[in-house]
């Protein structure tokens, strides 16, 4: 554990008695990502297979799907203690995936099967991660959030480098359907990992507790709340405006090529690109600028790379473009706003973690995907091409940048009130 110290000071400022818990943090993270990164490409496939006018529709079923497993979920953690539902909810997705792999097996109609894994895929994303934040914003306090959660999220972006790697190895020599297997290995890892974090005697009966409440109560907090709306509507927008983005990588994606073989590879090698510079700059800078800069600054970077991506896009819309601009944003996102906005949740209520950011993680982003997807088909329908496009979600990026700041002081000013909070109690 020396050793293991000794390395972690050099990369994060983590205090001995947070280790353990922040490298189990890290390998659950990692296979939790790992295990999607090696599916979404699959995904990204069937979407385009599924046919890219369609993806709309895809968009509109997942959000459908969602308005109806939110109030599941939030029903199941008002009944079960978090030591409960955390593994529930991922052997589900695991039993999922089993099912997919059997139909897959038996040469169900593709394009179906296809549709239906596309929605799946993107439901299973978000419920996971939703899950596993939720959990780190129970665990970790906003002093450390803004300490560790770079180094945590790197365990993530470290899984979303060997996804890639997996299925770029393992493709041609099990087979793409054999992948999903893998896939639910690695799930069952994460399970693992999720239990190693309970606490233990000390703390043990908060764990143990149902949080109560009814199954609508994340939508109530998020209408009741203007800082948890706040957040609701940040991730509402840059979700409208990566949409935007997703539909014209994959309308250039498809002109390119109408192999699947072809547009997979060029799926995973965008993810590969993510995983790789991500990784680098968790390690090496997360911690350090969000430390320093504050978590405003940290959520605006998102915007200011759509604003500028969608500028050299609508100048310039080929498939080398997009594939940095994709790979510049989701890097961004996921090294610097992404464990920032984490953070943000981390002076709520123990309660709001769970079912109010579960109505946000899932909701407000399939709901601003359908949106998006409506929109983009739409304004294509009155004519407008690329550039239009890119002037529009330049408009909304500038939204989300204005409001990135206002979020960051509010979330500064909780933080003070929950340290006070935590002094006076103990």
């Amino acid at each position: 554990m020396t050793l293991a110290r000794r390395w972690l000071a050099r990369v994060v400022v983590v205090r001995p008695e947070e280790v353990r818990a922040l490298l189990w943090s890290f390998a659950y993270f990692f296979c939790l990502l790992a295990s999607y990164y090696i599916l979404r490409p699959l995904r990204d496939e069937m979407g385009v297979a599924g046919g890219v006018k369609n993806l709309q529709w895809l968009f509109t079923a997942t959000f459908v799907t969602m308005l109806a497993a939110v109030p599941c979920y939030g029903a199941l953690v008002a009944r079960l203690p978090r030591r409960r539902f955390i593994p529930l909810v991922y052997h589900f997705f695991v039993a999922n995936l089993a099912i997919f792999w059997l139909l897959l097996e038996l040469g169900v109609d593709r394009q179906l099967v296809a549709r239906v894994f596309f929605v799946w895929i993107s439901v299973f994303n978000l419920f996971a991660v939703s899950v596993f934040w939720s959990f780190m914003a129970d665990l970790y306090t906003s002093e450390q959030g803004k300490r560790l959660y770079g180094f945590i999220a790197a365990g993530g972006s470290a899984g979303a480098l060997a996804g890639p790697a997996i299925t770029i190895g393992l493709a041609k020599l099990i087979g793409v359907v054999h992948l999903i297997i893998v896939a639910a290995a690695l799930l069952e890892l994460a399970v693992l990992c999720a239990a190693r974090l309970e606490p233990k005697q000390e703390v043990v009966q908060r764990s143990l507790q149902s949080l109560g409440g009814g199954a609508l109560d994340g939508l109530k907090m998020v209408f009741r709340s203007p800082y948890i709306a706040g957040i609701t509507l940040w991730v509402a927008l840059l979700s409208v405006v990566a949409t935007f983005l997703y539909f014209e990588q994959a309308t250039i994606v498809a002109a390119t090529s109408d192999d699947p073989a072809v547009r997979t590879r060029i799926f995973a090698t965008v993810d590969l690109a993510v995983g790789v510079l991500t990784l680098i700059v968790q390690f090496l800078a997360t911690g350090k600028l969000i430390q320093r800069f504050g978590i405003g600054p940290a959520l605006a970077l998102v915007p200011v790379v759509f604003v500028g991506g969608f500028a050299v896009l609508a100048a310039t819309p080929v498939l080398a473009v997009v594939i940095a601009f994709q790979a510049l944003q989701r890097t961004a996102n996921f090294a610097i706003s992404n464990p920032a906005r984490e953070v943000l949740f981390t002076v709520l209520a123990r309660d709001e973690k769970y079912k109010a950011k579960n109505v946000i993680d899932i909701v407000a982003v399939r709901g601003a995907d359908a949106v998006g997807g409506w929109l983009v088909t739409g304004l294509r329908a009155l004519g407008m091409q690329a550039r239009e496009l890119a002037v529009c979600a330049i408009a909304i990026s500038a939204v989300g940048l204005v409001l990135s700041t206002a979020l960051g002081r509010a979330q500064g000013r909780r933080a003070i009130v929950a340290a006070g909070t935590r002094i006076q109690g103990g």
